[in-house]
């Protein structure tokens, strides 16, 4: 009897861990371009789109409001950004890490 309780007890454990772990989430690497809000910064992500009808590649980009708790980014500096829960209005990312500090002094 003592085994079965410790067997679900354990199976019980892992299916909280399980539920608890977002997986799925979106990622992408972007550059900064503004960073003068408080815990929020500014990234454009660029990507490349092949037109339907000619098939030449065009860039595309698109900005997203990123949440950075520390205040740690700055303008130029390369990161990977990841999807979120809503956080405000406009903000449903954060930042996952810093990839490439700019060179500006």
């Amino acid at each position: 009897m003592s085994e079965n309780t410790t067997t679900e007890t354990t199976a019980t454990e892992s299916t909280a861990t399980e539920s608890t772990t977002i997986k799925n989430r979106r990622r992408l690497t972007g550059r900064v371009v503004r960073d003068k809000m408080n815990k929020t910064v500014t990234v454009r992500v660029d990507r490349m789109v092949r037109h339907p009808l000619y098939g030449k590649y065009v860039r595309k980009s698109t900005n997203y409001h990123v949440h950075d708790e520390n205040n740690e980014c700055h303008t130029g500096d390369t990161v990977l950004i990841e999807e979120s829960k809503p956080i405000s209005k406009s903000k449903a990312w954060t930042l996952a890490r810093l990839v490439e500090r700019s060179v500006q002094a």
